[in-house]
């Protein structure tokens, strides 16, 4: 005998009390109200199909055939419908549209095709035939049969809308919630961005400059904030741990950085800094930084490191605007002074710009070899003067750039400085006599001209020549054939040079700084750290040696103008 969903038989078992009888109408309906709760007890639609198809025969002589429920708009098979004819039952009870018809199987005399309706409409099919046509009290059975699986179908479907209803409530619930924290947390941020933009807008607008926006952007985030120019030179830092002195920037690596940050789309951890580029229109005016170690940095952080970029991009465009006026009133009043102009208005201009030109001067030619002399390079030799402490003007010509300094440079802190800045030592800077009146800056242009290309003739190319120091030179000038002064040194000292070659000597030496001390034995022994006697004996040699006296005027001068030829022409070499 079939079974419940319950477990339950829906006859009694063997061995248990039987009932007494009844007439087997009243059998029936006895199995239609046990099927009944059986089917309002099912735990799903699937099962209650399958009941009510096990247990037609409640019903009469009837044969469930197949059984359908209605899914997402389609009629799906019971797993319990035959194979035999299940096409063709298939095909004839999507044809009813919904409606109760006729179904025709072989074998069968009857059929037909039920429907299962609810109040929210079709639930499905129950398909069932006869071998005889059934009693009009079979059909009434049977009906009461459909009606009571549509009913179960519809508290189960019922049931079902009612938990995913609960579901879909608790997720509308719960998305409802995660909306509202997120339009919180867009509040919160947009309130934070406009407090960070404000602040910003004020520093700026408090001409407080660099410093100020680096302490605004600090005190927003507790780390120690920085600036540097696009050279690696710090220019103002805010909070604590400031490396004193501050390490000197490598140009290779710095321009790498730079690059590294510049293909990013936000600020880049380099180490222990986090790094943003001040870029305004794609030129680099400076890098800004914050110093976090300790990986604290999140998205504030980096909205208030954006806003102080933003605040110090208009800074320095302001800033760079007012450098490039600068700059171009200095140049034009240095190639005015080059050219020659008069003293009255060279004053009052040089007055407007900040430059005192009442203070003795120096005109410093600067020629950089695989270098053009373009604006770049003028950059670069401005950085370098200001950074040796030269105050001038500057301007450039087709292979040089020209400085006309307030004070007499260093022999080597200009060409080391340019050395570093351009990473070769391969330059050259000749340097004028001084320079007391506006009206002699041309013809001092000419001298450190003059020295630069002595220089770059001689065997050191590479330095600073000062045209006072040329001595013989300044007259030779820089057309003379150097082969004949090589000839020259070599008739005068070419034995000197050859002993001190093969003995690892200094007879030359000795020789051109006994000239350059007057001939004074004491002043030439200090100089040269050696005893008195020391200096009597290797003059002696030198005598010996090449054959001239000293003592002797013809031969005493062009020893003098040879030595000062190989110590300046030939730097100093055989």
């Amino acid at each position: 005998m079939p079974r419940g969903s319950a477990g339950r038989r829906l006859t009694v078992a063997r061995g248990e009390p039987r009932p007494p009888a009844r007439a087997p109408a009243d059998h029936a309906l006895h199995d239609l109200v046990a099927l009944s709760r059986a089917l309002f007890d099912a735990p799903d639609e699937v099962e209650i199909l399958r009941l009510a198809m096990d247990h037609i025969t409640a019903a009469g002589s009837y044969s469930a055939e197949a059984g359908y429920l209605e899914v997402g708009g389609d009629l799906v098979p019971s797993p319990r419908t035959g194979q035999t004819h299940a096409s063709a039952i298939g095909r004839r009870v999507r044809e009813l549209a919904g409606q109760d018809g006729n179904v025709a199987v072989p074998g069968r005399r009857w059929g037909r095709a039920l429907g299962l309706r609810g109040s929210a409409g079709l639930h499905g099919y129950l398909v069932v035939t006869s071998r005889s046509r059934p009693t009009e009290a079979e059909r009434s059975l049977l009906a009461m049969l459909v009606r009571h699986t549509a009913a179960a179908l519809s508290v189960t479907f019922a049931h079902r809308r009612q938990r995913e209803d609960a579901l879909e409530l608790r997720r509308l619930r719960e998305e409802h919630t995660a909306l509202q924290r997120q339009l919180i947390s867009v509040v919160a941020e947009l309130g934070y961005e406009r407090a960070v933009h404000s602040l910003m807008a004020g520093v700026a607008a408090s001409g407080g400059g660099e410093e100020a926006v680096t302490r605004a952007l600090h005190g927003l985030t507790g780390l120690p904030a920085l600036l540097e120019d696009r050279f690696g030179r710090l220019r103002s830092w805010t909070g604590p741990d400031r490396p004193v002195p501050y390490p000197e920037p490598d140009p290779v690596r710095q321009d790498e950085m730079l690059h590294a940050v510049a293909k990013a789309a936000g600020p880049v951890r380099i180490r222990d800094r986090l790094i943003t580029l001040i870029r305004p229109h794609g030129e680099i005016l400076g890098v800004l930084a914050l110093v976090d170690g300790r990986h604290e940095a999140d998205e504030h952080t980096v909205l208030a490191l954006g806003h102080a970029a933003a605040s110090l991009a208009l800074e320095l465009t302001h800033l760079r605007n007012l450098a490039e006026v600068e700059l171009r009133l200095h140049r034009v009043l240095a190639d005015d002074l080059l050219a020659g102009t008069d003293e009255t208005s060279a004053y009052a201009r040089s007055e407007a710009v900040g430059h005192d030109l009442h203070r003795t001067h120096y005109i410093v030619v600067v020629q950089w070899a695989n270098r053009a002399a373009d604006e770049p390079f003028a950059q670069t030799v401005s950085r370098a003067a200001s950074a040796v402490g030269m105050r001038s003007l500057l301007t450039r010509r087709s292979d040089h750039v020209v400085l006309i300094a307030d004070d007499r440079p260093h022999a080597r802190a200009l060409y080391e400085a340019l050395a570093h800045e351009t990473g070769t030592r391969s330059g050259t800077i000749g340097v004028s006599t001084p320079c007391d009146s506006v009206n002699d800056i041309p013809r001092r242009y000419e001298e450190a001209q003059r020295a630069l290309e002595v220089r770059r003739h001689c065997r050191e190319h590479y330095g600073t020549s000062f045209f006072d120091e040329l001595g013989l030179y300044r007259i030779l000038g820089p057309g003379s054939d150097y082969r004949e002064l090589e000839t020259f040194v070599q008739e005068w000292l070419g034995q000197l040079i050859d002993y001190d070659s093969r003995h690892h000597a200094t007879l030359v030496e000795t020789l051109s700084r006994y000239f350059d001390c007057g001939g004074n034995y004491d002043e030439t022994a200090d100089s040269l750290a050696i005893h008195r006697s020391t200096l009597r004996y290797r003059l002696q040699r030198i005598r010996d040696i090449s054959g001239n006296d000293l003592a002797n005027v013809e031969d005493r001068l062009n020893l003098q103008v040879a030595t000062r030829v190989w110590k300046i022409v030939l730097g100093g070499t055989g």
